[in-house]
C-alpha cells in the first residue's frame, strides 16, 4: 500500500473530525492474518454500540501493521464504555496473534513502500548509517482525527516530534 492510497481507503462519508485511534503492531501481519484481522474488525465496528446506540464506526489493518479505528461522532458520541470495547478487541487480537499493540518504544518508518520498525534507541544509528534520513516518512501514531490521519500520520522525520531528538549531521 502506498501513502496516496490512504484517502481512498478511509470512508469518504466520515467527518474530518471523526475520532481516530491508531494501534501499531509489534510485527507485520502475513496476508492470511490481514484478512482474518480485517474480518474481526469489520464485525466489531458493524456491531459497535454506545449506550445501546450504533456508533458510525470503521476499522482496518493498514500497511499490514497498524489497526486504525475511526468513529464519526457527528451523530453519536463515543462513550468511555464504547472506547473500552474497542480496546478489548485490540487486546483480544494481541492474544490471538501473539503481538503487542501498546509498545511505544518502537518507531516505524516508511522505507521503500514498507513499514519498517526501529527501536527508539536505534534511530540515530539508522540515520548515521544512511538507512533512514531527514526525509524518511515516519508514522505519527498520535493522529487523533480523520483529518490528522490524512495530513499528519505520515510525516518526514525532520518535521516530526522526533526531529529534535536526533542529529542529521553525517557521522
Amino acid at each position: 500500500m502506498e501513502v496516496q492510497d490512504l484517502k481512498e481507503l478511509l470512508p469518504a462519508d466520515f467527518d474530518d473530525n471523526s475520532r481516530v485511534w491508531i494501534y501499531q503492531s509489534s510485527r507485520p501481519f502475513i496476508d492470511k492474518e490481514v484478512l482474518e484481522v480485517n474480518e474481526q474488525l469489520h464485525h466489531f465496528y458493524a456491531n459497535w454500540l454506545t449506550h445501546g446506540t450504533p456508533v458510525k464506526g470503521w476499522a482496518k489493518l493498514l500497511f499490514k501493521q497498524f489497526i486504525v479505528i475511526m468513529a464519526d461522532e457527528t451523530a453519536t458520541g463515543v462513550s468511555g464504555c464504547s472506547t473500552d470495547s474497542s480496546v478489548r478487541v485490540i487486546k483480544s487480537l494481541e492474544r490471538q496473534y501473539d503481538v503487542n499493540f501498546f509498545d511505544r518504544m518502537t518507531i516505524t518508518f516508511l522505507v521503500n513502500g514498507k513499514a519498517e520498525m526501529l527501536p527508539f534507541n536505534q534511530v540515530q544509528y539508522a540515520i548515521d548509517k544512511g538507512y533512514i534520513n531527514k526525509d524518511t516518512m515516519l508514522f505519527n501514531n498520535v493522529a487523533s482525527t480523520k483529518k490528522e490521519l490524512l495530513t499528519q500520520w505520515l510525516v518526514p522525520l525532520h518535521k516530526s516530534w522526533l526531529a529534535d531528538r536526533v542529529s542529521f549531521q553525517a557521522a
